[in-house]
Protein backbone atom coordinates (compact mmCIF):
# COMPACT_ATOMS: atom_id res chain seq x y z
CA UNK A 1 0.00 0.00 0.00
CA UNK A 2 1.65 3.41 -0.89
CA UNK A 3 1.88 5.75 2.06
CA UNK A 4 3.96 8.04 0.60
CA UNK A 5 4.42 10.07 -2.38
CA UNK A 6 7.61 11.84 -3.94
CA UNK A 7 7.01 14.24 -6.80
CA UNK A 8 9.82 16.12 -8.88
CA UNK A 9 9.18 20.03 -9.32
CA UNK A 10 10.35 21.10 -12.66
CA UNK A 11 8.56 18.96 -15.34
CA UNK A 12 5.80 18.06 -13.49
CA UNK A 13 4.63 20.94 -11.37
CA UNK A 14 6.13 23.56 -12.99
CA UNK A 15 8.04 24.27 -16.14
CA UNK A 16 11.73 23.60 -15.21
CA UNK A 17 13.52 26.07 -13.17
CA UNK A 18 16.61 26.93 -15.42
CA UNK A 19 16.56 23.85 -17.55
CA UNK A 20 18.10 22.83 -21.26
CA UNK A 21 15.22 25.46 -22.89
CA UNK A 22 15.60 28.25 -20.45
CA UNK A 23 19.21 28.51 -20.82
CA UNK A 24 18.83 28.38 -25.25
CA UNK A 25 16.10 30.99 -24.36
CA UNK A 26 18.71 33.08 -22.45
CA UNK A 27 21.46 32.73 -25.11
CA UNK A 28 19.44 33.73 -27.37
CA UNK A 29 17.61 37.08 -25.78
CA UNK A 30 20.96 38.51 -24.45
CA UNK A 31 23.39 37.38 -27.96
CA UNK A 32 25.74 34.34 -25.98
CA UNK A 33 27.21 32.12 -27.70
CA UNK A 34 25.34 28.42 -26.97
CA UNK A 35 28.64 26.26 -27.38
CA UNK A 36 30.87 28.99 -24.82
CA UNK A 37 27.44 28.83 -22.59
CA UNK A 38 26.55 25.32 -22.32
CA UNK A 39 30.39 24.53 -21.91
CA UNK A 40 30.15 26.37 -18.78
CA UNK A 41 27.33 26.01 -17.48
CA UNK A 42 27.68 21.90 -17.47
CA UNK A 43 31.14 23.10 -15.65
CA UNK A 44 29.51 24.36 -12.89
CA UNK A 45 25.77 22.32 -12.79
CA UNK A 46 26.33 19.96 -10.00
CA UNK A 47 27.89 22.78 -7.67
CA UNK A 48 25.11 25.01 -7.95
CA UNK A 49 22.60 22.10 -7.85
CA UNK A 50 23.88 20.92 -4.24
CA UNK A 51 24.46 24.41 -3.52
CA UNK A 52 28.57 24.52 -3.63
CA UNK A 53 28.18 27.44 -5.43
CA UNK A 54 25.81 30.47 -5.38
CA UNK A 55 23.72 32.19 -7.93
CA UNK A 56 25.45 35.21 -7.90
CA UNK A 57 28.62 33.29 -7.92
CA UNK A 58 27.24 31.21 -10.97
CA UNK A 59 26.53 34.13 -12.37
CA UNK A 60 30.24 35.28 -12.42
CA UNK A 61 31.58 32.13 -13.92
CA UNK A 62 28.87 31.41 -16.72
CA UNK A 63 27.95 35.20 -17.79
CA UNK A 64 29.83 37.69 -16.71
CA UNK A 65 33.24 36.77 -16.37
CA UNK A 66 33.46 39.09 -19.90
CA UNK A 67 31.82 42.61 -20.02
CA UNK A 68 28.17 42.53 -20.97
CA UNK A 69 25.80 44.38 -22.89
CA UNK A 70 22.98 43.64 -19.92
CA UNK A 71 23.16 43.50 -16.38
CA UNK A 72 23.18 41.23 -13.84
CA UNK A 73 19.99 42.03 -13.00
CA UNK A 74 18.32 41.89 -16.23
CA UNK A 75 20.03 38.37 -16.65
CA UNK A 76 18.60 37.33 -13.17
CA UNK A 77 15.13 38.72 -13.67
CA UNK A 78 15.30 36.52 -16.91
CA UNK A 79 16.26 33.15 -14.45
CA UNK A 80 13.19 33.61 -12.49
CA UNK A 81 10.46 34.36 -15.10
CA UNK A 82 10.97 31.59 -16.50
CA UNK A 83 9.23 29.29 -14.23
CA UNK A 84 5.58 28.81 -14.58
CA UNK A 85 3.33 26.68 -13.13
CA UNK A 86 1.38 23.41 -14.51
CA UNK A 87 -2.09 23.95 -13.22
CA UNK A 88 -3.07 20.17 -13.92
CA UNK A 89 -0.53 18.94 -12.15
CA UNK A 90 -0.87 21.30 -9.46
CA UNK A 91 -4.14 20.62 -8.46
CA UNK A 92 -3.95 16.93 -8.66
CA UNK A 93 -1.53 17.71 -5.85
CA UNK A 94 -4.01 19.57 -4.27
CA UNK A 95 -6.36 16.92 -4.25
CA UNK A 96 -3.81 14.34 -2.81
CA UNK A 97 -2.90 16.61 0.14
CA UNK A 98 -6.69 17.16 0.49
CA UNK A 99 -6.52 13.49 1.01
CA UNK A 100 -4.91 13.43 4.09
CA UNK A 101 -4.19 9.93 2.87
CA UNK A 102 -0.58 10.46 1.91
CA UNK A 103 2.82 12.26 3.40
CA UNK A 104 3.93 14.11 0.32
CA UNK A 105 6.97 15.36 -0.69
CA UNK A 106 9.05 16.79 -3.25
CA UNK A 107 12.44 15.57 -4.65
CA UNK A 108 13.28 17.63 -7.30
CA UNK A 109 17.25 19.52 -8.36
CA UNK A 110 17.37 23.07 -8.18
CA UNK A 111 19.61 26.05 -7.64
CA UNK A 112 18.84 27.27 -3.96
CA UNK A 113 17.91 30.70 -4.60
CA UNK A 114 15.20 29.56 -7.11
CA UNK A 115 14.50 26.76 -5.27
CA UNK A 116 13.25 28.83 -2.65
CA UNK A 117 11.60 31.23 -5.01
CA UNK A 118 9.51 28.78 -6.71
CA UNK A 119 8.27 27.29 -3.34
CA UNK A 120 7.06 30.53 -2.50
CA UNK A 121 5.77 31.92 -5.37
CA UNK A 122 3.54 28.81 -6.40
CA UNK A 123 2.36 27.72 -2.53
CA UNK A 124 4.03 24.20 -2.35
CA UNK A 125 3.96 24.46 0.63
CA UNK A 126 0.02 23.52 0.60
CA UNK A 127 0.55 20.39 -0.67
CA UNK A 128 4.29 19.03 0.70
CA UNK A 129 5.54 18.90 4.14
CA UNK A 130 8.80 18.57 2.89
CA UNK A 131 11.00 19.63 0.24
CA UNK A 132 14.06 17.06 -0.48
CA UNK A 133 15.69 19.54 -2.88
CA UNK A 134 19.27 18.46 -4.46
CA UNK A 135 20.18 22.07 -3.25
CA UNK A 136 19.49 21.62 0.57
CA UNK A 137 20.66 17.35 0.98
CA UNK A 138 23.68 18.32 -0.94
CA UNK A 139 23.13 15.41 -3.67
CA UNK A 140 21.55 15.33 -6.63
CA UNK A 141 19.32 12.81 -8.78
CA UNK A 142 20.54 10.73 -10.46
CA UNK A 143 22.61 9.92 -7.74
CA UNK A 144 21.48 6.64 -5.77
CA UNK A 145 23.09 8.47 -2.38
CA UNK A 146 20.11 10.70 -2.65
CA UNK A 147 17.15 8.10 -2.46
CA UNK A 148 18.48 6.36 -0.47
CA UNK A 149 19.01 9.59 1.98
CA UNK A 150 15.26 10.20 1.87
CA UNK A 151 14.12 6.29 2.79
CA UNK A 152 16.38 6.73 5.50
CA UNK A 153 15.27 10.59 6.75
CA UNK A 154 11.18 9.73 6.33
CA UNK A 155 11.93 6.32 7.49
CA UNK A 156 9.81 5.02 4.68
CA UNK A 157 10.03 1.23 3.32
CA UNK A 158 10.53 1.32 -0.18
CA UNK A 159 7.86 -0.43 -1.35
CA UNK A 160 5.37 2.10 0.45
CA UNK A 161 6.62 5.17 -1.85
CA UNK A 162 5.77 6.38 -5.11
CA UNK A 163 8.28 8.85 -6.84
CA UNK A 164 6.68 10.93 -9.97
CA UNK A 165 9.20 12.28 -12.10
CA UNK A 166 9.51 13.23 -16.11
CA UNK A 167 12.81 11.45 -16.60
CA UNK A 168 13.27 8.28 -17.13
CA UNK A 169 16.70 8.54 -15.89
CA UNK A 170 15.75 9.58 -12.65
CA UNK A 171 13.69 6.65 -11.94
CA UNK A 172 16.12 4.20 -12.53
CA UNK A 173 18.02 3.86 -9.12
CA UNK A 174 14.49 3.93 -6.58
CA UNK A 175 13.37 1.32 -9.10
CA UNK A 176 16.34 -0.35 -8.06
CA UNK A 177 15.70 0.12 -4.45
CA UNK A 178 12.51 -0.85 -5.07
CA UNK A 179 10.92 2.53 -5.06
CA UNK A 180 7.64 2.26 -6.81
CA UNK A 181 7.77 5.39 -9.91
CA UNK A 182 5.85 6.80 -12.31
CA UNK A 183 7.37 8.39 -15.60
CA UNK A 184 5.22 11.85 -15.86
CA UNK A 185 3.92 12.64 -19.34
CA UNK A 186 0.83 14.70 -18.84
CA UNK A 187 -1.49 15.39 -15.47
CA UNK A 188 -4.01 13.76 -17.31
CA UNK A 189 -1.63 10.55 -17.85
CA UNK A 190 -0.62 10.86 -14.11
CA UNK A 191 -4.11 10.68 -12.57
CA UNK A 192 -4.67 7.37 -14.52
CA UNK A 193 -1.03 5.88 -13.13
CA UNK A 194 -1.99 6.57 -9.59
CA UNK A 195 -5.51 5.55 -9.83
CA UNK A 196 -3.81 1.96 -11.27
CA UNK A 197 -1.71 2.09 -8.13
CA UNK A 198 -4.74 2.11 -5.73
CA UNK A 199 -4.08 6.37 -4.85
CA UNK A 200 -7.69 7.13 -3.71
CA UNK A 201 -7.81 11.10 -5.24
CA UNK A 202 -10.64 13.42 -4.17
CA UNK A 203 -12.79 15.38 -7.12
Amino acid sequence: MITTIFFDIGGVLLTDGWGHASRRAAAEKFGLDWDEYSERHEKVAHAIETNRLALERYLDRAIFYRPRSFTREEFSDFIFAQSQAKPDSLKLAEELAQSGRYFMATLNNEILELNVFRIEKFGLARYFSVFFSSCFLGLRKPDEAIYRMVLQITQRAPQECLFIDDREVNLECPRELGINTILFKAAAQLRTELIRYGIAITN
